[in-house]
């Protein structure tokens, strides 16, 4: 049986009188590091494309395309990772992605052009949504139950330190030329994808996938490993071989006649049982883990990040340190709100954060469209509405991280059962990437039409619509887990 978090049982009685493994806690981190890739994207690219934008001579559009390129090629990656991982593996899973966006790096870093910039931007996003699906993934199957919410988190914490780290680069190298700033930012991303591959030496399989391939004693070895004691670990692996041996079979109904192996199982009808032929709790998992995941990129947190620095240009701030300036104070905001995030989820729960943080973000939104409206109609660009546009930014970014930022990585990998885990996840951060990328390469041709209060007010009302998708559907999904942790054994 599962607990609320996703994990059986067995696993929360075995880690409430243990703390957590340090062997667990150092794969979650390494895992977790994948995610410093789009993160460092997002924050480098802010600065990177005004840079190109001014060295090339491309146009405002042709600047949108760059920007969300990456994302709507991510989606290619999140869909290809949940099928590929339950085939080659959760660890070799992402080895292929930091490689994939290893080769995207140097491309852009080496460009000659926009043509060239754009198709490492399009092998980058391949890699990006691999890591997305991955990483979280990878750390849920591999946390015990009374920790998941924290290590699955890690993801967003690295997103988000990737972000500053972006940031801090695209304010230390503002001084070189144009020609030489934006692409030595752009190719430094190859450092960490580097690190990333090298790192996976050290880390096991999972032990869920290796249950699910029948390799049972592999994968007891790793449980012993990751697990506080060898009565813990004996529970676990008791209860991931006992998930591993229910297949779903064709009218929904469960049954435990199939042992997966090695030979004759890599997903194999997942797709149908997600898509085709859902049963009900399947098809209200797939509500909820759709519904966060959309409103996660709606929300623009992607695209007030990616075009701030265009946004306070034409607000009047001229001076390049002072736009990369304001970046910082930003990311170190967002940095210090998703550790908190992170460290009180399991305390708190998932879904009064989650509520906290869409409300916050509503009003943080409109607050930042009040002051871009004011400051777009006004000749005299007054202090305190730069300010107010400041700290409105800040606390978007800070609710964000607060609530949607590291809960959607946490619901979208604990909500499915073991066997749908891997490909419901791809699918969910699929819609993920489609509409971040949908909001990146439109944002800047709406602001033009609507000016960036406009938008900014729009972006807020789709928070107030997500604030109440959170407040109703989710108590559902609750009560879904609830539901399935009593009765239903098989979709575990």
């Amino acid at each position: 049986m599962e607990s609320k978090d996703g994990g059986s049982a067995a696993e929360s009685c075995g880690q409430s009188k243990s703390g957590l493994n340090r062997f667990t806690l150092l794969c979650a981190l390494l895992a977790s590091t994948n995610s410093i890739l789009l993160g460092y994207d997002i924050g480098v690219m802010s600065g990177a494309a005004m840079l190109i934008k001014e060295n090339l001579k491309i146009s405002s559009v042709q600047e949108e395309v760059l920007v969300g390129t990456l994302n709507i090629f991510s989606l290619i990656g999140s869909l290809a990772s949940g099928k590929t991982s339950d085939f080659i593996g959760r660890r070799y899973t992402i080895v292929l992605a930091a490689s994939t966006f290893l080769v995207g790096a140097l491309f852009m870093g080496l460009a000659p052009s926009f043509h060239f910039i754009l198709a490492g931007r399009i092998v980058a996003g391949i890699g990006v949504g691999i890591a997305l699906m991955i990483a979280p993934l990878y750390t849920a199957e591999l946390s015990p139950a009374m920790k998941r919410g924290f290590l699955t988190s890690l993801p967003e914490v690295f997103i988000t330190l990737g972000i500053l780290l972006g940031y801090v680069v695209n304010y230390s190298l503002t001084g070189l030329p144009l020609n030489v700033g934006w692409r030595l930012m752009l190719g430094l991303a190859a450092v960490p994808a580097v690190a990333i591959a090298l790192g996976v030496i050290a880390m096991p399989e999972s032990p869920r996938w290796l249950a699910m391939k029948g390799r049972v004693d592999e994968a007891k070895k790793v449980l012993l490993k990751i697990s506080s004691n060898p009565d813990e670990a004996e529970l676990r692996l008791r209860e991931i071989t006992k998930a591993a041996s229910f297949v779903t079979g064709p009218t929904g109904s469960p049954t435990s006649a199939h042992v997966a192996t090695a030979e004759d199982w890599a997903g194999q009808g997942v797709w149908k049982e997600l898509l085709i032929r859902p049963s009900w709790p399947v098809r209200r998992m797939l509500i909820s883990a759709i519904g966060i995941n959309f409103f996660m990129q709606a929300s623009g947190n992607d695209a007030v990040i990616y075009y701030l620095p265009e946004v306070f240009k034409a607000a009047g701030v001229k001076r390049k340190k002072q736009l990369f300036g304001v970046n910082v104070i930003m990311g170190l905001s967002k940095s210090s709100f998703v550790l908190i995030s992170a460290l009180y989820l399991d305390k708190f729960g998932r879904r009064p954060l989650i509520l906290l943080g869409s409300l916050g973000m509503a009003v943080s939104l409109f607050s930042l469209g009040l002051g871009s409206k004011f400051l777009g109609e006004s000749s005299r660009k007054p202090a305190w509405a730069i300010v107010l546009c400041v700290v409105a930014a800040c606390a978007d970014v800070s609710f964000f991280s607060i609530g949607l930022g590291p809960i959607t990585w946490v619901y979208s990998s604990e909500i499915f059962p073991m066997r749908l885990r891997a490909q419901g996840s791809s699918l969910a951060i699929s819609v993920n990437r489609l509409v971040s990328g949908v909001v990146s390469l439109s944002f800047l041709s709406i602001s033009n039409k609507i000016t960036f209060g406009g938008m900014f007010f729009v972006l807020g009302g789709v928070m107030v619509v997500a604030t109440l998708f959170f407040y109703i559907v989710l108590v559902i999904s609750i009560i879904i887990i609830v539901i399935r942790t009593l009765n239903w054994n098989w979709l575990v």
